[in-house]
């Protein structure tokens, strides 16, 4: 398999519960290498802008806001076949779909309120890893 990256996303729910440092390990403890991260307050014309492709989509205002209620941590993950790593860790979407060792099955607290975001191809890697980051601060 390839090195790849992928954006990962801890949403506010995971923020205000004070989760970051044990998802993180999660994600490390599968081999993703944190090359790039900040923590940042969303605005919702930026919240909009990233999830457009929801735009058209019943949930797509409930998404902005949530994504808006309190700090996120955007940040990139490096290694080996890392967008599907980090998929299989984040789990299904629906928690309660989720298998039990995933971020998701341990944290999210609901199906929009899921702690995580993942990008799920590579051309969408690319895409919201500029959205949030310059090349020069992703540091192998």
């Amino acid at each position: 398999m390839a090195i790849e990256r992928t954006l990962s996303i801890l949403k506010p729910d995971a923020t205000r519960r004070n989760l970051t440092g044990k998802i993180n390990a999660l994600f490390e403890e599968a081999g993703l290498r944190i090359v790039a991260q900040k923590r940042i307050k969303l605005s919702d014309a930026q919240a909009g802008a990233f999830y457009e492709v929801h735009k058209a989509r019943p949930f797509y205002g409930s998404l902005v806001s949530s994504m808006t209620g309190a700090p996120v941590v955007v940040q990139v993950l490096e290694g080996e076949g890392a967008i599907l790593k980090h998929r299989d860790v984040m789990g299904a979407t629906d928690p309660k779909k989720a298998e039990p060792h995933t971020v998701r099955a341990q944290f999210a607290e609901s199906i929009e309120a899921n702690s995580v975001h993942g990008s799920d191809s590579a051309e969408n890697a690319a895409t919201e890893i500029a959205f949030f980051f310059a090349g020069t601060e992703i540091l192998p």
